[in-house]
């Protein structure tokens, strides 16, 4: 901004300081102030020439030379209707507060841009419902027996992270889910394990160079069987990568959130659930030794909708530990059932495959029953005599085929039910106690983006960048 003694002058002030202002600020114009320094009107060259003119002197005041009729801005207005004045009106426009005091003043020369604001990353990541496979993507599973398969699709429950870059190497990381904060005074004293262990070992698998403010919610219950230790993960590595200007793509980030639960914390787990979460919508996933290929597939709109209307989401109770069962399906991945198991889930997951594309729902239902009695097969700790007879009551009230959603243990069942009796379903599962909901797909994976709060100059309101999709 110019120096305000240069652009304002008293109304009591000579009209020959006033030819000292205009010879000083090189703009044609100032802008008078009454006693309590509101402007009340502009005076220009053009102005001071015609009082001369009609007989005024340069010891004369300003005031006889004021035009009270000028074109001004109030502090807040958007840049856009600043510009339109300059565009067809004025060459300058003094920025007035709400008590008409001068803000600022901007022409067609200085325009002041807006300080620069602090910038967040926020990531928002889907969980995912599996059909089938579950089971063959655990690496010892397609490993030995010729490669495994899944398919799946995002549904709308998320995770959210929200990344706040510090000026120096503090960390905070807060979630508002185990109500829980951790903080460090630098990477190297945040530790491993204890609280908040997996988002500890998500960050010290990126390696921030900066510290910063992190905190993370989740639309979902802990060990709710959709998958959300790698959505967490995947919501704060998408933060993080806004960061970046040589940004991971999606196999990328998918990667390292497998890495950071199942490498460096130990977790036993399949490979399904990181890249449901980050390529978003419906998947048919292959796990091979030496590569994982995910193939999206394109459902006509009106099968997504009725299929939609075809399932219903019970929540079954916590109680599961994944690893647990994870660990179990090892021990028994080469026992003769466990490997016929593992074939018919395969065979499965290809048959729904074809039906579902087809939008043959009520067979794919079919095959949903078909791969939850397979999948009982692979671990002993998968179901028990509660969850089974949670199971077979939803049968006898309507339910053509469900299976329980992740490892196994609790969590999540999906239920897939003829529409016209998808409400008597519900209300029988509900009088027996249990939440049931209805499922939205998202057709959308991780999607992250930055926004920034507005500094006291700007001219806007809050602005964003679009957000992206991984």
């Amino acid at each position: 901004m110019l120096e305000r003694t240069l652009v304002t002058i008293a109304e009591s002030e000579t009209i020959e300081e006033a030819f000292r202002h205009l010879n000083a600020n090189k703009l044609g114009i100032l802008f008078a102030q009454d006693a309590n320094e509101r402007i009340v009107g502009a005076v220009t060259d053009g102005d001071i020439r015609r009082c001369m003119l009609a007989g005024s002197t340069i010891h004369d005041r300003v005031a006889t030379c004021i035009n009270r009729n000028f074109v001004w801005a109030r502090a807040g207005a958007p840049r856009e209707q600043i510009l339109k004045l300059l565009d067809q009106r004025v060459h300058v426009v003094p920025i007035l507060d709400a008590e008409g005091r001068l803000v600022d003043v901007f022409s067609r020369e200085l325009f002041n841009l807006s300080e620069e604001s602090e910038v967040f990353a926020r990531g928002r990541s889907p969980v995912r419902i599996s059909f089938s496979g579950g089971g063959t993507d655990l690496t010892h599973y397609f490993v030995a027996n010729d490669g495994g398969a899944v398919i799946s699709a995002t549904i709308q429950m998320y995770a959210h992270a929200t990344l706040r870059r510090r000026s120096d190497p503090s960390i905070r990381i807060y979630s508002h889910d185990f109500r829980c904060t951790v903080e460090a005074d630098n990477l190297a004293q945040l530790g491993t394990g204890g609280d908040l262990a997996l988002i500890k070992s998500v960050v010290r698998l990126i390696k921030p160079t900066y510290g910063f403010e992190l905190e993370v919610s989740a639309d979902f219950p802990v060990g709710s069987g959709l998958g959300g230790s790698a959505v967490v993960s995947s919501a704060i590595i998408g933060c993080f990568n806004e960061f970046r200007s040589d940004q991971w793509d999606r196999h990328e980030i998918a990667e390292m959130a497998f890495q950071a639960e199942r490498l460096m914390l130990n977790i036993p787990g399949g490979w399904q659930d990181q890249y449901a979460t980050v390529f978003g919508g419906f998947n048919h996933m292959e796990f091979f030794s030496d590569q994982n290929t995910i193939v999206p597939l394109r459902l006509d709109p009106s099968i997504i909708a009725e299929l939609e209307e075809s399932l219903v989401l019970c929540y079954a109770g916590s109680g599961r530990d994944s690893g647990a069962i994870h660990r179990d399906q090892k021990a028994q991945h080469e026992t003769s059932d466990a490997v016929a198991a593992a074939a018919k889930q395969k065979e499965v997951t290809r048959l729904i495959r074809r039906h579902l594309l087809r939008g043959q729902l009520l067979e794919c239902g079919r095959l949903i029953d078909e791969a939850w009695h397979a999948k009982r097969k692979l671990s002993s700790k998968i179901s028990s005599d509660a969850l089974d007879a949670l199971y077979d009551f939803a049968k006898r009230h309507g339910a053509v085929g469900g299976k329980l959603l992740g490892a196994g243990g609790g969590g999540y069942f999906i239920f897939f039910v003829r529409p016209f009796e998808r409400y008597q379903l519900i209300a029988a599962l509900e009088q027996q106690g249990h939440t049931c909901s209805r499922i939205m797909f998202e057709e959308s994976g991780l999607r992250t983006w930055k926004s920034r709060l507005p500094s006291s100059s700007r001219q806007n309101s809050a602005e964003a960048t679009r957000p992206k999709d991984h």
